[in-house]
C-alpha cells in the first residue's frame, strides 16, 4: 500500500510539490470546455493548505512544442483563485532563481502554480538534472496526477526519486477503485471494449477475461474480430495485425470458457457515396463502412448491462463524433447508467460520450486518466506510483 497524504505529519511549514493534472480539455478557439480535472483536484490542494504547507503545483497542459502562450497555465491560476482567494501566485516558469525566490517567498497554506512543464523538452525526457531542479524545491513530493501516472517523466517519476513522496486523494481513489473492481468483482461482471486499435487493448481485455463473465466488443476494433471469425467486412476499418491479435483473443476467450460478443448489425454508408447516407445491415461487403453499431446489437449489450452487477467500459462503439454515428454509443452510455451495476467509465472518448449523452452523474466512478487507466486494466504497473514510497516505510 502506498503512502498517502494522510499518512504525512507535521507538514505546517513544509514545502509540498503536488504534481497535478489540470490538462483540461479546449475548444478550437482555447477555451477550456470541462474543469473535472481541476475539480477532482481540490480536496487534495484543501488538505495541504488546510495543515498550513506552502503548496507548489506542477501540471501540464496539451502537448507544446517549447513555449507556447495558448497552453500556458496561467487561466488554470485565475480558477485556483476562485477556490483559494488571496492564497494563490503563478510562476511563469518552471525551476530557476526566480521561481526559487517565489517559493521562499510563500507563507504557510499558500499556492504557487508553475508554468506548463511540458514548455521543457526535459520533463518528457526525464531530465535527471531538471528532475533535481523541481526537487531542489520543495521538502516532499505528492503525486495527484493519475492521468500521466503511466509516463516516466521527470515531474511523475525523476522527482518522487529524489523526495520523500506520497499519493494524493484522487491517486488514491482511483487506484483502490479499478483495481478492486479486477480483483474483486461483483459477478457478472461485463466489460466492454470499443475504439480503433485492437493491439492498445489487448494486454486489458486478455486480463479481464480473467474475471469477467462476458466482453462486448464494438467500435472499429470490432471489425478484427469479424474478420477473424471469417466474416466480411467491407471497406470497414482493419488490418492483417490487427486481426491476428483479435483471433488470439478470441481463442483465448474460448479456452477460459467466456463470453465475448461482436456486434450482430451494423450502421454503415457506402464507400462510394459522397452523402455518407447511412443504412443498417447484418452483413457488411463490397463497398460498405460499418461505423456504428445496430438495433439488435444495442439490444443484445443493454441485456448484458441489465443483467450485470458490474460494468466497466473502455472506449467508444462507433464514430460516436459523428451525429450520423452516436446513436450505439450513446444508447450504451445512458444503458450502463440506468442500470442497477456498478459502473465504471474510462479513457476520454468514453467519457466525453458519457457526458455528451447526459449520464455522467449516473456513471459510480468516470476515470481522470485514460492511458494510466488502460494500464490498471492490464494489471500492468504504473511508474509515477510505483516509485512511490509504501506506507510504512
Amino acid at each position: 500500500m502506498k503512502r498517502s497524504i494522510r499518512d504525512l505529519v507535521n507538514i505546517e511549514g513544509k514545502k509540498i510539490l503536488l504534481r497535478a493534472d489540470f490538462n483540461l480539455p479546449m475548444n478550437k478557439v482555447g477555451r477550456f470546455t470541462d474543469t473535472t480535472r481541476l475539480v477532482n483536484e481540490l480536496p487534495t490542494i484543501r488538505f495541504l493548505v488546510e495543515r498550513g504547507a506552502k503548496v507548489i503545483i506542477c501540471s501540464h497542459l496539451g502537448r507544446p512544442k517549447g513555449f507556447d502562450f495558448r497552453l500556458s497555465l496561467w487561466p488554470i491560476s485565475l480558477m485556483l483563485m476562485k477556490y483559494f482567494p488571496g492564497k494563490v501566485q503563478f510562476a511563469h516558469k518552471v525551476v530557476g532563481d526566480e521561481v526559487k525566490l517565489q517559493v521562499d517567498s510563500l507563507s504557510n497554506g499558500s499556492i504557487l502554480l508553475l508554468e506548463n512543464v511540458r514548455f521543457y523538452k526535459e520533463e518528457t525526457e526525464n531530465d535527471p538534472n531538471f528532475a533535481k531542479q523541481l526537487a531542489s524545491l520543495a521538502d516532499i513530493y505528492v503525486n495527484d496526477a493519475f492521468g500521466v501516472a503511466h509516463r516516466k517523466h521527470a515531474s511523475t517519476y525523476g522527482v518522487a526519486r529524489l523526495l520523500p513522496n506520497a499519493i494524493g486523494f484522487l491517486v488514491e481513489n482511483e487506484i483502490n477503485i479499478i483495481t478492486n473492481a479486477l480483483e474483486n468483482p461483483k459477478s457478472p461482471f461485463v466489460a466492454i471494449f470499443g475504439g480503433a486499435k485492437v493491439e492498445d487493448k489487448i494486454d486489458a481485455i486478455l486480463n479481464i477475461l480473467k474475471t469477467a463473465d462476458s466482453v462486448l466488443i464494438g467500435g472499429a476494433m470490432a471489425y478484427s474480430f469479424m474478420m477473424a471469425r471469417g466474416q466480411t467486412i467491407g471497406r470497414s476499418f482493419s488490418s492483417m495485425e490487427s486481426v491476428k491479435t483479435a483471433e488470439e483473443i478470441l481463442n483465448q476467450a474460448q479456452a477460459a470458457g467466456k463470453k465475448l460478443l461482436l456486434p450482430v448489425d451494423h450502421v454503415a454508408y457506402d464507400y462510394a457515396d459522397k452523402k455518407q447516407r447511412t443504412f443498417v445491415t447484418e452483413t457488411l461487403s463490397g463497398e460498405m463502412v460499418g461505423s456504428d453499431i445496430g438495433p439488435k446489437t444495442i439490444k443484445m449489450f443493454e441485456k448484458e448491462i441489465d443483467e450485470a452487477k458490474q460494468v466497466i467500459w473502455n472506449g467508444p462503439l462507433g464514430k460516436y463524433e459523428d451525429d450520423k454515428f452516436k446513436k450505439g454509443t450513446f444508447e450504451i452510455a445512458k444503458a450502463i447508467g440506468h442500470s442497477n451495476a456498478y459502473s465504471i467509465v474510462g479513457g476520454g472518448d468514453s467519457v466525453s460520450a458519457v457526458k455528451q449523452a447526459r449520464c455522467l452523474n449516473l456513471i459510480n466512478h468516470v476515470s481522470t486518466g485514460g492511458g494510466a487507466t488502460l494500464k490498471l486494466l492490464e494489471g500492468a504497473e504504473l511508474p509515477g506510483i510505483e516509485v512511490i514510497q509504501e506506507k510504512y516505510i
